[in-house]
């Protein structure tokens, strides 16, 4: 299948067959499609199907090895820029991230997987699949990848259209983010090639205005085939889906470079006006910031 070359740093149709070409190296088709009795091999059961179906997971190993290492390579350029590095499964203890269930990819100052809270710039979850479905034809000569259809036209949920893959990536960002102070200064983003689910558009703006995760945004500027309903932007820019390299690079770019703190608490009306007066009293907004951020238990040296 011949595919219009694309930019290398969004996902497009051309990484799909990139990865089953790659990945049928080193897996049986069995391992990656579903297939039917007559030996069809499908990504995804098609809409109109009625036949009888199994259920396929040996494929997220695959897709998940993939889709990281390939955010890692757009990380990198980022990361460049700002004289750190894109590493993936980093490990911090004081943030709970373990071997067991470490950062798909961070942005670090030092390029290691072990690191410490000081050294971590930005934590990003990866949250993709494969979007479109394909079937493979095996043919005497080779193998070959047709297009099916997009996401609307299988049966599958993928990306951050599967509530258990967001459900989980708000459960570990709300893990990192409460389990230590040092977390406060680390934007948290999760990267996904399709768009949210309608039920999730106030929850992911709430998790960016409460500053628990600072996005979820999408690398893939067109999973729909026909450009139907493919949302740009929730309200409270929860949820971004970026169309150019450029517009994520600046955006990513304008998040890290400027300080922010994440807060919380539930406080008095006495003991927020308090805190209020007191901090008020400080001569710059950056120190009446602390001051407060100090009374409410944020910060340790102020």
């Amino acid at each position: 299948m011949v595919l219009k070359m694309a930019d290398n740093h969004l996902w497009t149709k051309e990484k799909e067959v990139d990865f089953f070409t790659k990945s049928l190296e080193v897996a049986s088709p069995e391992q990656l499609f579903y297939t039917t009795k007559n030996r069809k091999y499908y990504a995804y059961w098609p809409k109109n199907y009625k036949g009888s179906k199994t259920t396929l997971q040996s494929r997220n190993a695959f897709i998940g090895a993939y889709t990281e290492k390939w955010a890692q390579s757009v990380l990198k350029d980022v990361a460049k820029d700002l004289g750190a590095y894109a590493v993936r499964n980093v490990v911090c203890e004081e943030l709970e991230l373990t071997k067991g269930s470490p950062a798909d990819v961070a942005i670090c100052k030092k390029d290691s997987v072990f690191q410490e809270p000081e050294n971590i710039l930005a934590l990003f979850e990866v949250k993709m699949s494969i979007v479109w479905n394909w079937e493979l034809i095996k043919e005497k000569s080779q193998n070959r990848l047709e297009c099916l259809g997009d996401y609307k036209t299988h049966q599958g949920n993928p990306g951050l259209l599967r509530s258990d893959s967001m459900l989980k990536a708000i459960g570990k960002s709300i893990s990192v983010r409460i389990s230590s102070i040092e977390s406060a200064k680390i934007p948290i983003v999760i990267l996904g090639n399709t768009p949210v689910m309608k039920s999730y558009y106030t929850k992911v703006d709430n998790l960016r205005n409460y500053g628990i995760i600072q996005g979820f945004w999408s690398l893939n500027p067109a999973p729909l085939d026909n450009n139907g309903e493919n949302i740009k932007t929730t309200k409270g820019n929860g949820f971004v889906r970026f169309d150019s390299f450029s517009d994520f690079n600046d955006s990513l770019l304008n998040l890290l470079k400027e300080e922010r703190t994440f807060f919380a608490g539930m406080k008095t009306k006495k003991q927020l006006g308090k805190a209020i007066e007191i901090s008020n009293k400080e001569e710059t907004y950056e120190r009446k910031a602390e001051r407060f951020l100090n009374l409410m238990g944020m910060e340790k040296n102020v």
